[in-house]
């Protein structure tokens, strides 16, 4: 016996018995075990003393008990003994006293069903979770799913998550919460949820998938498995969904309390509804198939109202109401057929009785004739190989086949139902990757187990024998990476039994030979059967008593099977008759449902699978032919082939587990029972899963952990430096076996029990460290403790000895492994060397027979070749031998006529002899003699020329000849060309007829479109004219509210001096919830912009992925760019909106519509938010004031009341022109879209004449504003020098004046200009109010024709898209030709309008130009006039040297911007410049323009500032610094623009000198808004960067580092290993944080951020910080403990010193860490009486009771001195805080920003003082 247990079994260990009740019961050793003997004496619970036998064989004790530090912990793996008890009361203790009903167990997750809604599964827990590691939380189903999207994103592998378990545990919820977190996570990639449509599919999956059984009232009788798409950027897609064994069986009969599906009786409960009267429906138990049960009713569920959520689901799954009413068609029938009553005519044949009326109603509801369903439900044709009969068939045969015709039947519609479903779940998008979640039945035994039981059983085998592999799989590759001795582990395989079933000549083969033969029956199967594996499979066995039945050993338990039944189920026939009757219906979608070769048009679906029980994945691309053979394929193959796709299905993917547990069968709440909770968890493989672990070494620490852990056994000189060294020193001295424990690269691994022990050793330690303490008389502990040493010491000898015969048996055992290792290593490489060999034999012979054959191929190529040159040399000479003839014949002629010429010679010569002869010749030769000579001369000559003249052109015709040959060729390449060419031009020419074609229709079009832009223009000066329609109410209702204000502050001064305190308080609340509200929009209305730049990206790239090659550029950008320039607040919007044009043409009408509707209502929300805040502003500021002030605060709230209308105005004017940039994309995308491609360029031309008629009206509208504040300035300059020169002025002219004539003369003038003001005033102010009348007119109509688009566009939202989009552009056509008279009208009318107020302005402006020099005339003196001269001297030197102005070029603004904006560095230049200098920089080059009085030059100065820096927060938004520095300026440039705006209330703390600055000529109110609205979303930038900082910072500085050390130590944990407690290297401590804080801190004060801010955001930081680790703490049960409560409160003392060194204890920030200060008293305070439920309650009022109680139930001891907190207690608390007023919520919300305030801080620091350093590159501004 092993002396270590002898060890362990001593009085008062506590063991672990079996019981028949609750299965293994606790009990105490009341005496110490001896070695060898027979019984072990025990006192149980209840105070009652037991003798426990031993097995006198084995001899084996009773599990020891782990300790109570260890119990409930959340990863089973950690407990330090690993068995069935420790297993079972961890479940049970975590499940009824602490309500926790997740529980790691290694990998697998086990989720006990609590039978009640608990507050776990919301988004704020879903945020909790996400980014987490495994064990870094308590268990839960979003840790499992956080793991699997972590997995699948990091690793690039699909990852898959296997819910089972019993029918009721909840695998259908736990698959729904962990999609639900894919949905929350992830986001989704489309516009509809994905999500929310695979939850839609789940009231149809369980209405015909799903009904009451014995165990669960809603059960699945169909396993599932569902694949999650993801995109490349991990957002869902997509889903898809495969179906396994439907329970046909149970539509044609049901057990007793059971039912049928709950569609049937939700078919049955709505009969009386008008849609399904003709169904001919009636109770449920008038309905055989509904009826057997003889339970039809469900307590708590109404059928009817189940059945509206079906349909509902069904219609927004797309499947339509006429498929529905189909749908429901045929399950009617199907009730109506299994009412068909079949009598018996004589023994062998059977009848129905003719007309009857449920055969009738099946027949006219499915559209079949009913003789022939009469005929073939009573007869069947059996076909020989020459002839045909028809046989009857019994009234028993012939009833099975109507039930089997009922069951094909409803087969078929779950397979169409599930395909369609898919179809609604599936995308275009291309997946990347994906999450599949199976939900799939559990083990299985009941009374009577028939064939369905054996498939669900055999697929848990395949299932288990996949999670085993799996499991050892990981031990294995975590030994391996820590680098141990891997031994194997003994495991339980499950291949004999899976053989047993699916291996050759199996149970499965057996049957399915059965099936093929003629009289096969289930007793002959049984047989073979019996002959086949009773003697050779020890799985196999025959029950005593039957001749039909079978048991198989499963990996769970012993199950026998009936086989009555297994053949016809099997077989699954159906009559070919009935089905041909069937087919010929005249029912569409009954048809439909049989048409298996081709896909039906539907609404969605896929090819519906073959098979009754099981939806097999089956390929679009078979052939008939294959489909027909697998039709004849037997249910147990097609389940098995599905069920092997399953299986490679998980391999290929990281597979999860998720084991749910049925705790009781009678659906109690928070009710264990023992029993059904161990037969399930062995059922399901936890059980082997610790098997497997306790193998191996399944405790495992790291070494800092276990040094923390265990540092109380160490002595001093056992502690080195080195850790790990410690460690081994440490353990080589406390466990001398060692087998017991391994040394891993960063983990210790320890045998099952080894903690357990250490944990004894340490409890001993410290109770022996208080007996020294307290100096006590215990002297006899002492000697106790030192014979269990000395005990101690012996068994460790004795196990030394076992050690190393243990090491001779393993040496043993590895010599002969490593021989088997030779053998097949020398085996591998004798088989690599032949391979190598014979390939280099083929590829030497392929190189030969290659040079072979090239060989040969260039003989005959040389044959050939010589023949060539043979046949040339040939003719070469025979032209030789013909020219050689040819001379010869020459030669021979002339040597014929040279003899006949010397003959002739001679005969001459003897002539000449003759004297008469010589005489003739004699006379005149000498003439001739001269003359010949000189011929002879002049012909030498002659031919010497021309042998010159020859030699020469005999070179140039050479030359000639070789360019003549170059050109020839040149000439007939220049042939070709022009031939090509000539067809070229024919093409051309046919080209440009086309052409000319297109631009007539262009032409048309364009002329159409110019009608649609017309139309445009005037909706939109309509909607103008109603929004100046809205002011002028607005400012009705604004005056009566002001007189009204007036007269209540005259009548309640008293009363309101009395409530001023309260009402402030109200007001200050009201506006904080107010601003939160605002910014909050302004936050959701950035986060839309980000959405809609990112969808823009989208589409880009998948365009340019899907057309690449045809991307077309707008021709309208430039047009555009001067149109929106003074939207500052849109403009880089409207600007990506212009340049995406072309990739938003493909989006959906409906889509369009939808985001222009909601970004209306969001803008809509914020311009009623603003005016509500600033009526809140108001109203605080007139409460706080006295009466005297009052009179003033209202009118000043008057003028801003005013401000703010016309900024509402130009806010609607500017949604107006978002409206009309989005109306325009949409149309874009309709052109796109619709039908007649050639359209396009017609709408490229459109947006051509419309982006010019806004831009025409843009430049007008702009052109009245300059002239209207010209002539506004101008009088109020009038006005102003009248005011200021009125006394002197009067004084001179009343000296002037002579007599009172004059007097009265001028005050004549005066009356008359007065009467003419006058009369003017009247006549505006009647075309004012007909110009009210006509706008109410037109208001009215818009109205009307708003409503019309509004039903025509419902209209169109039902038609197909196609039809949609065609229906779009003919109604747009339709009305843009009607509109665009009015139109024409209404911009003339214009005009005109324009061009007389541009003849007034000139007659006013003439008019006053003349006053301003008749009165500058009328005070200039002589002596003025001479010292004239020198005031052009001093003037300008004084506006130099004062006016604090920077003047710069308009062509320079981009390069200011960029080198003060964009390229300014915080880091790098910023760091030595005078806080705020680029907003003193920019404010005045914004005084110059003013000064000049250059509206447009303002406007693109503010719209360039506030797009540059929108832009340089975008581009570095996750720097600090940057956006620290950004938002200290923006603000310092809101100061500016508010010190310097020439307003009372912001003036009263500037100097004379620097109310001088003050801006002149325009009012920026509408912009300070726009810039306050930029410093809200810098101010959130800056909080989310700040908050992406210090989040990893949290958790381990303010709950894991061990500030205080010793304090706490690390509890035991399991495979989930959590971060160390002990600050590593690179861990976060608190100190981490505090550094981070000051860096915060130094960083806003040195960018001269305002001490108000800087508070705001210090409090923001606490609070982050506050709910971070509060909401960690709830989460995380190894947390909540004393230990853990005293570091946190130091913790939170130190983050107060740090608040008291910098000043900001009264900044609010202290109050945000009050739920967290008493989160961690609660943790240290006595939690046993009353009294302290009372001091808890009336403590904790920060807190919430979810969380009080949370805390409570997670409370852990760190060690054995502290106690756990009762179940009683924890009931007081509640039932103490039931009165309580608050929110369930149980986490704080950490994405909660207080709202933001910008008090008003005016800058000391003079404008003209301020000096530009030559660092920013500014030389080119001028100093004025």
């Amino acid at each position: 016996m092993n002396r270590e247990l002898e060890y362990m079994f001593v009085q008062s260990a506590r063991v672990w018995i079996p019981d028949a009740e609750e299965v293994w019961k606790s009990a105490e050793l009341i005496k110490d075990y001896k070695n060898g003997d027979a019984s072990l004496q025990l006192m149980l619970e209840d105070g009652t003393n037991i003798e426990h036998k031993l097995d006198p064989k084995t001899k084996n004790l009773p599990y020891l008990r782990n300790p109570d530090i260890l119990v409930g912990e959340n990863d089973l793996t950690a407990l330090s003994y690993l068995h069935e008890p420790a297993v079972l009361h961890n479940l049970k203790v975590r499940f009824m006293d602490s309500k926790l009903i997740y529980t790691y167990c290694g990998i697998v997750l086990v989720a006990i069903n609590p039978y009640e809604t608990l507050p776990i599964y919301g988004t704020d827990i879903i945020n909790a979770y996400s980014g987490q590691n495994m064990g870094d939380m308590d268990p839960h189903i979003f840790a499992v799913a956080e793991e699997s999207y972590k997995q699948m994103a990091r690793d690039e592998r699909n990852q898959s998550i296997i819910v089972s378990g019993e029918s009721g545990a909840g695998k259908t919820v736990s698959a729904k919460y962990a999609m639900r977190y894919f949905a929350t996570v992830s986001g989704s990639a489309s516009e509809a949820n994905v999500e929310e449509k695979v939850l839609a599919s789940n009231p149809i999956m369980e209405a015909i998938g799903n009904a009451k059984t014995t165990r669960n009232d809603n059960s699945s009788r169909f396993g599932k498995y569902i694949e999650i798409g993801f995109d490349s950027r991990y957002r869902i897609i997509g889903a898809n969904m495969r179906t396994y064994l439907l329970e046909k069986s149970r539509v044609v009969f049901q057990a007793d309390e059971e039912r049928n599906y709950h569609v049937f009786y939700q078919l049955c409960a709505s009969a009386h509804l008008p849609e399904f009267k003709n169904l001919r429906l009636s109770s449920a138990n008038d309905f055989l198939y509904t009826r057997q049960g003889r339970s039809p009713v469900i307590d708590g569920v109404d059928d009817t109202k189940e059945l509206r959520s079906t349909r509902l689901a069904f219609t927004m799954l797309g499947i339509n109401e006429s498929y529905q009413m189909g749908l429901f068609q045929v399950l009617a029938a199907i009730l109506h057929l299994g009412n068909v009553e079949i009598k018996d005519k004589d023994s062998d044949s059977s009848i129905i009785p003719p007309n009857n009326r449920h055969l009738t109603a099946f027949c006219e509801l499915v559209g079949v004739s009913y003789p022939d369903m009469s005929q073939w439900l009573c007869h069947r044709k059996l076909k020989t190989a020459t002839e045909t009969y028809v046989k009857p068939l019994p009234r028993l045969q012939a009833t099975n086949a109507r039930d089997a015709l009922s069951k094909h039947i409803y087969a078929k519609l779950f397979n169409w139902i599930v395909e369609h479903v898919n179809k609604a779940l599936i995308t275009n998008v291309k997946q990347h990757s994906f999450i599949g979640v199976l939900d799939i039945y559990g083990f299985e035994t009941f009374e009577i187990n028939s064939f369905e039981q054996f498939c669900i059983n055999y697929a848990n085998e395949k299932l288990q024998q996949q999670f085993n592999m799996h499991v050892f799989k990981l031990e294995q590759e975590e030994y391996m990476k820590e680098q141990i001795p891997w031994t194997l582990i003994d495991f339980y395989d499950n291949q004999p039994c899976i053989n047993l079933i699916e291996a050759k000549m199996g149970i499965l083969d057996l049957l399915d030979e059965e099936c093929k033969m003629p009289r096969g029956s289930d007793e002959s199967w049984a047989q073979k059967l019996y002959n086949t594996h009773l003697k050779t499979c020890s799985l196999f066995e025959k029950p005593r008593m039957s001749n039909r039945a079978f048991i198989i050993q499963h990996f769970a338990d012993k199950v026998e099977y009936q086989c009555d039944g297994f053949l016809e189920k099997n077989k699954d026939t159906v009559n070919e008759e009935q089905i041909k009757v069937l087919k010929a219906s005249k029912f569409d979608l009954l048809v439909e449902l049989f048409h298996d070769e081709e896909k039906a048009i539907t609404p969605t679906g896929q090819v519906p699978g073959t098979g009754g029980r099981t939806r097999l994945s089956i390929k679009p691309d078979k052939s008939r032919g294959a489909s027909s053979k697998e039709h004849k394929k037997t249910v147990g193959c097609q389940f098995r082939n599905s069920l092997q796709m399953l299986m490679e299905t998980l391999n290929a993917t990281t597979p999860h587990y998720v084991r749910c547990i049925k705790p009781n069968d009678f659906k109690m709440a928070f009710s264990f029972d023992p029993k059904r909770a161990v037969q399930q968890l062995r059922a399901c493989g936890v059980l082997e899963t610790i098997r497997i672990s306790a193998a191996g070494f399944p405790s495992r620490w790291t070494y800092q952990e276990f040094f923390s852990r265990y540092r109380v056994l160490m002595k001093q000189k056992d502690v080195l430096t080195d850790k790990k060294l410690t460690c081994k020193n440490v353990l080589e001295r406390l466990v001398q076996d060692q087998d017991k424990y391994q040394f891993g690269k960063t983990k210790i691994f320890f045998r099952a029990g080894q903690v357990a022990y250490l944990e004894k050793l340490r409890a001993d330690k410290l109770r022996a460290a208080c007996i020294r303490i307290q100096k006590t008389i215990r002297c006899w502990l002492a000697r106790k403790k030192y014979l269990r040493k000395r005990s101690a010491a012996i068994t460790l000898q004795r196990f030394t000895r076992g050690y190393q015969a243990r090491c001779l048996v393993k040496f043993m055992r590895r010599t002969q492994a490593a021989t088997v290792i030779q053998k097949y290593q020398r085996m591998y490489v004798a088989r690599k060397l032949y391979r190598q060999k014979q390939a280099a034999a083929l590829a030497i012979q392929t190189i030969l027979r290659a040079y072979m054959a090239r060989l040969k191929y260039q003989a005959l190529l040389r044959e050939h070749k010589a023949v060539i040159i043979q046949k040339h040399i040939r003719g070469w000479l025979a032209r030789c031998w013909y020219k050689r003839c040819l001379e010869a014949i020459v030669y021979l002629q002339c040597c014929i006529r040279r003899m006949r010429a010397k003959q002739e010679l001679k005969k001459l010569k003897i002539e000449a002899r003759s004297v008469e002869h010589f005489k003739k010749l004699n006379k005149g030769m000498e003439n001739k003699i001269m003359q010949l000579q000189r011929k002879i001369d002049e012909q030498t000559k002659e031919n010497r020329l021309v042998n010159d003249k020859l030699v020469g052109l005999e070179s140039s015709y050479t030359v000639e000849s070789e360019r003549m040959r170059s050109e020839l060729s040149r000439l007939r390449g220049a042939e070709e060309d022009a031939k090509n060419k000539g067809n070229q031009v024919s093409s051309l020419l046919e080209e440009l007829e086309r052409l000319r074609k297109e631009l007539s229709a262009t032409q048309q079009e364009k002329k159409t479109i110019e009608d649609w832009a017309q139309t445009y223009r005037d909706e939109m000066e309509k909607m103008v004219s109603e929004l100046k329609d809205q002011n002028g109410s607005l400012k009705k209702e604004k005056d009566d509210l002001n007189r009204l204000i007036q007269e209540q502050s005259q009548q309640m001064t008293e009363k309101m001096a009395r409530s001023i305190a309260a009402e402030t308080q109200q007001l200050e609340t009201d506006l904080n919830e107010e601003r939160s509200r605002y910014q909050n929009l302004l936050t959701e209305h950035l986060r839309l912009e980000e959405k809609y730049d990112d969808l823009k990206e989208e589409m880009a790239l998948s365009s340019n992925v899907s057309k690449p090659g045809h991307r077309r550029t707008d021709s309208t950008h430039s047009s555009n760019e001067s149109e929106y320039t003074y939207n500052s607040e849109y403009a880089e919007l409207e600007e990506g909106s212009r340049t995406s044009e072309d990739v938003t043409r493909g989006m959906d009408t409906s889509l369009t519509l939808k985001l222009q509707k909601r970004v209306t209502e969001l803008e809509q929300e914020k311009q009623s938010l603003r005016n509500e805040l600033e009526n809140k502003e108001d109203q605080f500021q007139r409460a706080r004031a006295r009466d005297d002030a009052q009179f003033k605060k209202a009118r000043g709230a008057e003028l801003e009341y005013e401000s703010l209308k016309r900024q509402e105005l130009e806010s609607e004017n500017k949604k107006l022109r978002h409206d009309l940039a989005e109306m325009r994309q949409s149309l874009l995308g309709d052109a796109a879209t619709g039908a007649g491609a050639p359209g396009s360029p017609a709408y490229k031309v459109l947006l051509d004449q419309l982006n010019a008629s806004c831009e025409e009206l843009q430049v007008r509208k702009e052109e009245v504003l300059i002239l209207r504040s010209q002539l506004v300035s101008q009088k109020e300059a009038m006005h102003h020098k009248e005011t200021m020169t009125e006394p002197s002025v009067f004084a001179d002219d009343v000296n002037k004046l002579k007599d009172a004539d004059e007097i009265k003369q001028a005050y004549i003038g005066l009356k008359d200009t007065n009467r003419l003001l006058e009369h003017q005033l009247q006549t505006q102010r009647r075309t004012y109010d007909n110009e009210v009348e006509s706008m109410r007119g037109e208001l009215q109509n818009v109205k009307e024709e708003n409503n019309r688009q509004q039903q025509l566009l419902a209209q169109n939202l039902q038609l197909p898209p196609e039809a949609r989009i065609e229906a779009s552009l003919q109604h747009e056509i339709t009305r843009l030709t009607n509109e665009n008279l009015d139109l024409m009208e209404q911009l003339e009318k214009q005009d005109r309008t324009i061009r007389k107020l541009k003849k007034q302005l000139k007659v006013y402006s003439k008019r006053i130009g003349e006053m301003g020099a008749g009165q500058t005339e009328g005070q200039t003196s002589p002596g003025q006039i001479v010292d004239e001269p020198i005031h052009p001297v001093n003037i300008p030197r004084r506006e130099k040297d004062f006016q604090g102005m920077l003047e710069y070029k308009k062509e320079d603004e981009m390069k200011l911007v960029k080198n003060l904006i964009l390229e300014l560095k915080p880091r790098g230049v910023a760091v030595n410049l005078i806080p705020g200098l680029p907003a003193y920089i920019l404010f005045m080059c914004l005084r110059h323009a003013d000064y000049v009085n250059d509206d447009q030059k303002v406007r693109t100065l503010l719209t360039s500032t506030i797009n540059s820096i929108k832009k340089i927060l975008k581009k570095r938004g996750d720097d600090f610094e940057t956006v620290s520095f950004w938002l200290s300026n923006t603000c310092r440039f809101l100061h500016c623009l508010k010190q310097y705006s020439g307003d009372e209330a912001f003036m009263k703390h500037n100097t004379s000198r620097q109310n001088e600055h003050s801006l002149n000529n325009f009012d920026l109110a509408e912009y300070r808004q726009v810039i306050s609205d930029l410093a809200i979303q810098i101010y959130q930038q800056l909080i989310k960067c700040m908050e992406n900082i210090l989040q990893p910072m949290i958790v381990s500085g303010m709950l894991e580092h061990e500030t205080i050390q010793g304090v706490s130590g690390v509890k035991p944990t399991g495979l989930r290993k959590r971060t160390s407690s002990i600050a590593d290297e690179g861990t976060y401590t608190l100190d981490s944080i505090l550094r981070q804080l000051s860096a915060f801190h130094s960083t806003m004060c040195q960018h001269g951020t305002d001490p108000e801010l800087i508070k705001q955001v210090v409090k923001q930081q606490f609070y982050i910080i506050g709910a971070v680790t509060l909401n960690n703490l709830l989460l995380r049960k190894d947390m909540c403990s004393w230990s853990k409560g005293m570091q946190i409160r130091y913790n939170v003392s130190q983050l107060e010193e740090w608040l008291r060194d910098k000043g900001l204890m009264n900044c609010g920030a202290k109050e945000t860490l009050e739920p967290l200060i008493q989160a961690a008293q609660l943790l240290q305070v006595k939690k046993k009486t009353d009294e302290d439920a009372e001091a808890i309650c009336s403590m904790c009022l920060a807190l919430t009771t979810a969380q009080i109680v949370k805390v409570l139930n997670l409370y852990t001891p760190v060690n054995e001195f502290e106690e756990r907190v009762s179940v009683a207690f924890i009931r007081t608390i509640q039932t103490r805080l039931r009165d309580r007023c608050e929110s369930p919520q149980l986490l704080m919300d950490t994405k909660m920003i207080y709202p933001v305030t910008f008090p008003f801080n005016p800058s000391t620091l003079a404008l003209e003082t301020i000096q530009i350093p030559s660092s920013l590159n500014l030389s080119f501004l001028t100093r004025v």
